[in-house]
C-alpha cells in the first residue's frame, strides 16, 4: 500500500501563497469573486482569499433559485469572514431561458425538449455567467471551487461550476479540503456539511455517485480500494470525464506563420 500522510498547515501556507503569486501576476490589486454555496468548498477558498488578499478584496456572490433552504448556511459564512457580499436570485433567468429555448421557433427540427440533465445543469451555467458579470463589474478574478475527488469522476458541470479564472482546490481530496476548512477555524457546519444534488430528491452527492468520498480519496491518493465493482466505476467515471479537465480540441492547420503563436 503507497504511504500516505497530509500535512494541513504546510499545505494550507502553500496553497495562500499560490493564490497570492496568482493575483500578483494576473491582477494586482483585483478582487476575487467567489460563488458561495455554504458548503465546504466554497467556504474553504473563500477562507483561503481571505488570508491570502484581505477580507477587503473578497466579495462573495449568493445565488439562489428561488427559495433555496440552505441559504443561511451561505450567509453565515460570509458573516463569519465579514466580507462584501451580494445575493442574485437566479430563478428568472434560468425559467426565462428555458422557456425562450423550449418555444424557440424551430425550422425542419422538432422542439427542443429539456432532458433532465440539461434541467440539472443549467442552473451552475447561470451562476458562472453571474459570477464573471459580477467579477468584470467590481475588477475581480473569478474563482473554481472545484475539489480533486469531484474533478477526478467528473461530477461538475463543464461551464458551470468547473469554470473560473483560478483553482485552489482542484489537487485536494474532498478529505484534505475538509481539514484545511478546520485549521482555517470554519464554522464545523458549513466544513462538515453533507453536499446535496440540488435537485430537492433527498439524495446527498455520495447517493448519487454510489461510493463515499472517503473510499475515493483513499483510492486516489493511495490506489487502494477493497470493493472491485466501485472501483471498475470509479476507474469508468474518471475515464469518461477526463475531457472536462482538458483544453476543447483545436483544430491545427499546416500553415508556415511569420509568428509562432504556440
Amino acid at each position: 500500500m503507497k504511504e500516505y500522510t497530509f500535512d494541513v498547515e504546510r499545505t494550507k501556507k502553500e496553497v495562500i501563497a499560490w493564490i497570492q503569486d496568482f493575483f500578483e501576476k494576473n491582477g494586482p490589486g483585483c478582487n476575487a469573486i467567489i460563488g458561495i454555496s455554504g458548503g465546504k468548498d466554497s467556504s474553504v477558498v473563500a477562507g483561503l482569499c481571505v488570508e491570502a488578499l484581505g477580507k477587503d478584496r473578497v466579495i462573495g456572490v449568493l445565488m439562489p433559485c428561488g427559495v433555496q433552504k440552505d441559504i443561511s448556511a451561505s450567509r453565515k459564512l460570509v458573516e463569519h469572514l465579514g466580507i462584501r457580499n451580494v445575493e442574485v436570485n437566479v430563478e428568472a433567468a434560468v425559467v426565462g431561458l428555458t422557456q425562450a429555448i423550449e418555444n424557440g421557433k424551430c425550422e425542419n427540427m422538432d422542439p427542443v425538449e429539456f432532458t433532465v440533465q440539461t434541467k440539472t445543469n443549467l442552473p451552475p451555467r447561470i451562476r458562472m455567467a453571474t459570477l464573471y458579470a459580477v467579477g468584470q463589474s467590481m475588477n475581480g478574478r473569478v474563482a473554481n471551487t472545484c475539489n480533486l475527488s469531484e474533478d477526478w469522476v467528473g461530477y461538475s458541470t463543464r461551464y458551470g461550476d468547473a469554470a473560473g479564472d483560478f483553482s485552489p482546490l482542484a489537487k485536494l481530496t474532498v478529505t484534505e479540503v475538509k481539514a484545511i476548512g478546520h485549521s482555517l477555524g470554519l464554522p464545523y457546519d458549513l466544513v462538515e456539511k453533507v453536499p446535496i444534488d440540488g435537485l430537492y430528491s433527498g439524495k446527498t452527492d455520495e447517493d448519487n455517485l454510489g461510493f463515499t468520498y472517503a473510499m475515493l480519496d483513499t483510492y486516489i491518493r493511495t490506489g487502494v480500494i477493497d470493493d472491485k465493482e466501485k472501483k471498475a466505476k470509479i476507474d469508468r467515471m474518471h475515464k469518461m470525464n477526463l475531457f472536462k479537465l482538458e483544453m476543447y480540441p483545436m483544430f491545427d492547420p499546416k500553415i508556415d506563420f511569420a509568428v509562432d503563436w504556440k
